[in-house]
């Protein structure tokens, strides 16, 4: 098989993502600006229309300017491999190391560092041009150069002997390297899903234990209702970097925490607390976060096996523009092209998502109160300029949370069953 073979295929399938990416993107704002008039009518006591076409003009300016910064994204990206980016880079490491690892590690940091750099434009704009327009950026210079600089820092610590180790199992385990790499990978992720609480997290946010009163009785009620046990309830300071509000569980086993945005907690009261709680406990009684461990792990195995295929086929890699096919290479064309590959599968990933939310709906339904879910979602939507009138089609491709309308009906109809 030539490698002409695989740059058309890559190319199909590229050209493929980006046609509907765009036509995904031109529904949504075409039908976001159609009811951009008039707040849907099971919306229209808790939100203003003033505040119904600041989330149409939120959602529509940030598609736009995604538009242009996935165009350009686009052209970097063929620049990297059909048009030879990842094999430049590659003579560059090259040259400056006999060892395999070594110049691995050099390559990596280069094409690190050039990511890093390209991907600034769009994360300024969005921060300190669009969240700033419309009054939810909290986050100074000096806290997003500070951000920047811990999560290179952090790249570095844990990346490096990762990367070292992948590399090593990939020169010096044989033909079954792929097998070891994978159960390896899956420790480094596990283990990180244990410490991130307790000793990552912390280092870009402060976390402060709740405070005692009314919300922390409602939820170390609902906590012993629901037979869960957490190693603490805790407030993140949220406001410093956005005004939006959020509450999640995070960790595994004993390091399991509950932690709620302060911009949160100034939004709700102590009943719309604990339901948005009870939704997030819905999802760890039905067992999404392990089946979406599982899913993880089985979909790296898939992708690790495939590439250990890949790997002795150095025609795939000549058809995505790389010459020189190194390990360090071959996980990294990879890694950058299965999404290309995998792309149509969003909507499944997507249908799934929306189930699990459905079903934590109602789990929450079950330990709190349906209405106080449905008052926080709606003050949620209204305080994060979230749109209330997405196109079904897009919404179906790309959510992995139920449309305002839809949810909110679901939730109505779960109070009645309940009454």
């Amino acid at each position: 098989m030539e490698a002409s073979f695989y740059t058309k295929i890559f190319l199909v399938a590229l050209f493929t993502k980006s046609l509907i990416e765009s036509l995904l993107d031109k529904r949504n704002m075409d039908h976001i600006m159609k009811h951009r008039s008039a707040v849907p009518d099971k919306f229209k006591e808790q939100i203003t229309l003033a505040d119904h076409q600041k989330a149409a003009d939120y959602s529509v300016e940030k598609i736009k300017v995604s538009q242009v910064f996935h165009l350009v994204d686009l052209v970097i990206f063929l620049a990297l491999t059909l048009l030879g980016g990842l094999e430049l880079i590659n003579q560059y490491a090259l040259g400056l190391s006999s060892s395999p690892i070594i110049t691995g590690l050099i390559f990596f940091a280069i094409l690190g560092t050039f990511s890093a750099i390209t991907s600034l434009p769009k994360s300024l704009y969005f921060t300190f041009v669009i969240e700033e327009k419309y009054g939810f950026n909290k986050t100074t210079w000096k806290t997003f150069v500070g951000d920047m600089a811990k999560a290179g820092l952090l790249t570095l610590v844990l990346g490096t002997p990762i990367a070292y180790s992948i590399l090593w199992i990939m020169g010096k385990l044989g033909a079954n390297w792929w097998v070891y790499a994978f159960i390896f990978l899956t420790l480094i992720q596990l283990l990180l899903v244990f410490i991130f609480p307790t000793f990552i997290a912390p280092i870009f946010n402060k976390f402060s234990p709740l405070e005692e009163g009314v919300v922390k009785n409602k939820i170390m009620d609902l906590l012993a209702r629901c037979g869960f046990k957490s190693s603490g309830l805790f407030v993140m300071d949220a406001s410093k970097r956005s005004g939006h509000g959020n509450a999640y569980f995070t960790g595994f086993g004993k390091s399991k925490r509950v932690v709620f945005f302060d911009t949160l907690l100034t939004s709700l009261d102590a009943d719309e607390v604990e339901a948005v709680l009870a939704h997030e406990l819905g999802h760890m009684k039905k067992k999404h976060v392990l089946k979406g461990m599982i899913k993880g792990i089985i979909f790296s195995f898939i992708g690790f096996a495939i590439l250990g295929y890949l790997r002795k086929n150095p025609i795939f890699f000549n058809g995505h523009g790389v010459q020189t096919v190194t390990d360090y290479m071959a996980l990294t064309l990879f890694s950058m092209v299965a999404g290309v590959y995998t792309f149509l599968l969003t909507p499944i990933s997507s249908y799934t998502s929306r189930k699990h939310e459905y079903e934590a709906d109602q789990f929450a339904s079950e330990n709190a109160q349906a209405g106080k879910l449905i008052t926080a979602l709606v003050k949620m939507y209204k305080d994060n300029a979230s749109s209330l009138t997405p196109d079904p089609l897009f919404s179906k491709f790309y959510f992995s949370h139920p449309p305002a309308l839809e949810r909110v009906s679901y939730l109505e109809k779960l109070e009645k069953q309940n009454a």
